[in-house]
């Protein structure tokens, strides 16, 4: 489980690059009157918080990986499939705005 946990954490790092530069991107549109949007993700996509950057998310789904540490193995087996689903979607979510700013 250990493993886990460290490529957990290697995913949450990552994102965490990719989501300072998602972010200066998304300021940047702002500035010019692009990306009128209030959240990057809708209430249905599972996430407590939300934002027009990706950082706050990167953040909530950290501080669901170090909550699970002082978990029992049944606990954190049955919370890791939701934070998986998060780091998912994050990935996805912000290789599908990389893109659209290459287009």
């Amino acid at each position: 489980m250990q493993t886990v946990i460290e490529q957990l954490k290697q995913n949450l790092q990552l994102l965490y690059r990719k989501s300072i530069d998602a972010d200066a991107a998304l300021k940047m549109l702002r500035s010019q009157g692009k990306a009128k949007f209030d959240s990057v993700f809708d209430a249905a996509a599972g996430f407590n918080v939300s934002s027009k950057y990706f950082k706050p998310y990167v953040e909530e789904v950290a501080l669901s990986v170090e909550t699970t540490l002082s978990l029992d193995e049944q606990q954190l087996q049955a919370k890791l499939p939701d934070i998986v689903i998060k780091i998912d979607k994050l990935f996805k979510t912000m290789a599908q705005f990389q893109q659209s700013m290459k287009d």
